[in-house]
Order: structure tokens, then sequence, then C-alpha cells
């Protein structure tokens, strides 16, 4: 297919959606309208050269920037005020406050008080409340943050930087770096990173006579770069040079996160695809669903997954023109697996054997949020004490409150199912919701205030985080 059909189909894929959007604001099921223009395979043999590609979308880089940074403005209060003595576990101030803005004249507590239809009528759902579309949603692919690109660049010389864009999100609100690496098996040691980033140039002299054998052969393929849809060799890549890859480790830092986003691989078409926030390894052996639908059922499922599919956008068909790579599931899956097993959360020195607070270590207004957790803000339903997960799927229905609407490329109509994740360590892993849409945990607190519709007291919110903090 030429580069001007192309375009043309875009174009009339736009306008259908854009029709769409009036159709399901009547009524009419969304199945009976998807535009028929849409297919469920990226172009395999493309036609335009490579230095034509760079330079026209190295052009339009500024333009595309500029669109999520406005709308980014628009959503949210980014300046960067940190809490009062509330840190990450290695020292990173904690973002503090309601970062999403709200309509001209609104209140939270009058907003908590409307009626969902109420709500959808008048247009008063918070935009940050929104699906958060990727920085270019119509492409899409792995985005690194700088300091990460920066570190690997200068411990190994490969370069993740992307010609056609950047991250979005600012520096303050993102996990700390590089994250601390706790391990179930030597907890005595705390963070057997010892303050590094952990790369193929360092990990064995980190964990040699720490690991055993199997474990630091998993570690290995865990920080080798294998090639991916925006990282590889071919004229369809995002990088400035042929590419040897990203490592599973890229996105999951020290076996935590750096929250580089994406988009889930496994809905189509690309206006409905969900951007992703990377959730963090730590814990990830009490885990018993993985990948963004949830249809893996272990940490080796879900390991082999991602090197067939997820690291390319869910096509076998551009998997095998990148270079996928085929793990061998009786030694190499089984070792990635034995070393993302042992990941643990970080310490939690106010909680008990069984998860809870222990009272003469905890504040009055942390034990009063536990109380508003277990109770009144029906948190613990799903998310139940020790690991604060229920291992399940739930659709929190968002689209109640809002009408069907296009931002930024990305189709905001449903969320659909998604996966209860594990509350232990919560204050290491910002930004929140599988999309990265809540910058904070005050955010978070206001958005299951108004989507569960428990209508917390302002007290009750501020205990809450408190309390949040704690796990």
């Amino acid at each position: 297919m030429d580069l001007n059909l192309k375009r043309r189909g875009r174009r009339t894929l736009t306008k259908a959606l854009a029709a769409t959007i009036v159709v399901i604001a009547l009524g009419v099921p969304l199945t009976k309208v998807v535009a028929q223009t849409a297919t469920s395979y990226a172009p395999v043999a493309v036609k335009e050269d490579f230095q034509e590609t760079m330079a026209r979308m190295t052009a339009a880089k500024l333009e595309v920037m500029k669109r999520q940074t406005d709308l980014l403005a628009a959503r949210y209060d980014l300046s960067d005020r940190p809490a009062e003595a509330i840190t990450m576990s290695s020292g990173k101030p904690v973002q503090a406050g309601v970062r999403v803005n709200l309509s001209s004249g609104m209140t939270w507590d009058r907003l908590a008080r409307m009626t969902t239809q109420e709500i959808r009528e008048k247009g008063l759902f918070p935009k940050g409340f929104l699906p958060l579309p990727h920085p270019n949603h119509a492409e899409g692919g792995m985005v690194f943050p700088q300091y990460h690109i920066d570190e690997i660049k200068g411990q190994e010389g490969r370069d993740l930087t992307r010609f056609d864009l950047d991250y979005d999100l600012p520096t303050h609100f993102l996990p700390e770096y590089p994250p601390p690496m706790y391990l179930t098996t030597r907890p005595d040691l705390g963070d057997v990173s010892q303050g590094k980033v952990v790369t193929i140039d360092n990990y064995y002299e980190l964990f040699n006579g720490i690991l055993n054998p199997k474990q630091i052969e998993g570690l290995r393929l865990l920080i080798t770069p294998f090639p991916q849809q925006q990282f590889n060799q071919t004229e369809d890549r995002r990088s400035a040079r042929p590419h040897r890859g990203v490592t599973c480790f890229d996105c999951h830092v020290n076996g935590h996160t750096n929250a580089t986003t994406h988009l889930v691989g496994d809905i189509r078409p690309q206006e409905f695809r969900h951007g992703l926030d990377t959730p963090p390894l730590r814990g990830v052996n009490i885990q018993r669903l993985f990948g963004s639908q949830r249809a893996l059922k272990s940490i080796e499922d879900f390991t082999e997954f991602e090197q067939r599919a997820a690291y390319f956008d869910g096509d076998p068909v551009i998997a095998t023109k990148k270079g996928a790579n085929i793990l061998e599931r009786g030694s190499q899956v089984h070792f990635m697996a034995e070393m993302q097993s042992i990941l643990d959360f970080p310490p939690a020195p106010k909680l008990d054997v069984f998860g809870k607070l222990n009272p003469s270590q905890a504040t009055k207004s942390e034990l009063r949020g536990q109380e508003v957790f277990f109770g009144k803000s029906r948190c613990a339903e799903c998310h139940p004490a020790p690991y604060y997960t229920d291992n399940l799927m739930h659709n929190l229905q968002t689209e109640r409150f809002f009408k069907p609407q296009m931002v930024n490329g990305r189709m905001a109509s449903s969320d659909g199912p998604i996966k209860t994740f594990p509350l232990r360590g919560i204050k290491d892993s910002p930004p929140y919701l599988h999309d990265r849409r809540l910058l904070t945990l005050e955010d978070t607190v206001e958005f299951f205030n108004l989507i569960t519709e428990v209508k917390l007291t302002e007290q009750e919110k501020k205990d809450l985080v408190a309390f949040l903090r704690c796990l």
C-alpha cells in the first residue's frame, strides 16, 4: 500500500469514528458502526524510504508533543509540590495534592453529590479522569523517560531515543530512579542493586554469590536487548540507527518500573487501544493474572508472550519481520520467571504480619484511614490484605459519567475490565490506574470516591491517603 493510499485510509477512518461518536450518543450498539476500513495488521512491506520517514516524523515531532503538552496542562496542575516528610523507599519526595482540574466553579464535594446522569449530561466529568492518550496515540509504541535513556546510553551505548516523540509526564510525578531492588530470598540485604541501574554491564558483579545459577541466567535474559516494534533493524523502526532492541528491565528497571508507557496489544483499531502504565514486578509471585486482558495465568506465560507478541504490538506477523525472540520454555522462560518471582515488595515497617497497621507505630490519621479503607470506602472488597489485591478483574464502568469522545487520537468510550493490582508499596509507583491518568494518590482517592459513589468526607480522604502511604 503506498503512502497516499494509507493517508486516505486514515482520513476515512477518522470520519467514520466521528460518526461513531454521534451514533453511540444516540444509543446505537457500537458493534454496528465500527469502521469497515480498519485493519488488524500493520503494514509489512513499507514503501517509504527510511530517511524520508525519519525526516517527516522528526519535522512533525514539535507539533505532536505540543498537542500532548497542552492536553496535560489543561487536565492537571503539573507543579512540583511534594508532600511534607513523605518519600519513596530511597528518598524521592512523593507528590501531594489533587492534581486533576475541575470545571470552573465546581468543587469535589459538589461533584460527588451529583447523579451520574447529571455529570454525564452536563459534561462535568473531570478531564483528568478520562483515559489518558499515548504521547502520540496514532503511532503508539514504547516511550522511555529521558533519565533512563541517558543511563542506558551511558552504560551500554544503546540509544533508546525516538526521533518521532518524547516522554510526556514531568519527572517529579514518576517513580524514583534508580529504584531499590529487594529479594524475597535475601531480605537481610535490603537494596541488592546498591543504588545502581542493573544492566548487562554490572549484573554479574552485583549478583554473583547472591543468586543461584538459574536466577543469574534469568536475570541476564531480563537485561538482554531483543528486537521490539520501535527498536530494531527495519526501515519502519523509530530509532535513528538500526537497533539491538529493548530489555525487560528497560521498562521494569531493577524489577520495579520507570513509568515507561506503551499501548496494549490486544485491542483494535488503534483509536480504541488503551494507554499502558508499566506496572512494578515487585511481588509478582503473589499475582495470578497477567497481560492487559489478563488472559495469561502464570509469569512463565507472560514472559513468553512478551517476547513473541507484546514487544510487537500484539502482531506476530510483524514479529517475524523484526526478529521475534522465541524463548525455550523449559529453561530460558523458567529461569526468567524464577528471577521475577523473587522480586519483593519494599519494606513496610508499620504493617504487621497480617498486612494491617501496628497501632503502636501508626498515627491517628493512618489508623482512621485504615478504618475507611476496610469500611466506608469499600477499597478492601477488591484490595484485601495482606497484599491488597484479589487477583481478579473489575469493570468500573467509567463510561457512565461521560459521553464518548476523541481525545488526542484516543477514543474515550470505556475502559472495560481492569486488573486489581497490589497496593503494597503503592507510593513508590506513580502515576496510577492502568493508563497513568492519575498523578497522585489524592487523585486516585477522588477518582474512586466519584466512581464508586461512596461519598467520603474531606477528612476521610486525607486519612485514606495517609494509610495508603504506609502500605
